[in-house]
């Protein structure tokens, strides 16, 4: 099995559990950086649930198609520029999640309550426009705004998480709307405690030195794709 068939098999995992889990309600898309670092491969535009790994497209760094032509999501350039402004980064999502993207429409700040979100213990920035990406220059902005972190939250519009591979990019995308669910029904009981940045700082050392949640969230991701290797 060749690298790049491979991958496609664990982004048709990865977006069938995210399909499934809500996280992609009919819009978004996710990617993965290839054995090439100048190419990824990406969801193409109207996927569905019934996803196949054959489905996932191979696209260069300035968006041109290898060997399709089919018609890939408007906001790619999100996709793009990441990957252009962070060598770190291995997999993509840009999704529409209701809990994260609900605090970018009020005053309640998404800090963190739940102890596996100690992972964005740096910070979860606000990119302030809300108009779809679909121009490099709109993506450059975002990937700024984005920096060094795990996600960045998009006023009125939704979420871009950045993972070293696939499995992190989910755990991340995972994690990140647990973390806000957890923040909003907290919120509607009472005023959120949130973790202070010293007990994040052990618990997110604890996490990424074992592998063990990330592994366990993509074990949960396996199950519920329902797909073979």
């Amino acid at each position: 099995m060749d690298s790049n068939t491979f991958l496609a098999q664990m982004l048709n995992k990865a977006w069938r559990f995210l399909y499934g889990r809500g996280f992609i309600d009919g819009f978004g898309h996710i990617s993965a950086r290839t054995a090439d670092a100048d190419r990824i491969l990406v969801a193409p535009h109207s996927l569905t649930e019934g996803s196949q790994p054959e489905d996932f497209v191979v696209v260069d760094l300035d968006g041109n198609q290898i060997g399709t032509d089919v018609r890939l999501p408007a906001e790619l350039p999100i996709h793009l520029a990441i990957y252009r402004s962070r060598p770190d980064v291995g997999s993509v999502a840009h999704l529409h999640s209701l809990y994260s993207t609900s605090f970018t429409m009020t005053d309640q700040r998404l800090g963190i309550s739940y102890f596996l979100g100690s992972v964005f213990r740096k910070g979860i920035p606000i990119h302030p426009d809300s108009r779809l990406i679909v121009n490099s220059d709109r993506a450059d902005a975002l990937a700024a705004t984005l920096g060094p972190h795990r996600a960045v939250l998009m006023r009125a519009h939704g979420v871009a998480v950045a993972g070293s591979d696939v499995q992190e990019m989910v755990s991340w995308a995972f994690l990140l709307e647990e973390n806000a669910r957890r923040t909003w029904v907290s919120a509607a009981v009472g005023e959120v405690e949130f973790l202070s940045d010293e007990s994040m700082e052990e618990i997110e050392g604890e996490m990424l030195a074992s592998g063990g949640p990330i592994k366990r969230i993509w074990s949960l991701c396996e199950a519920e794709a329902g797909v073979d290797d």
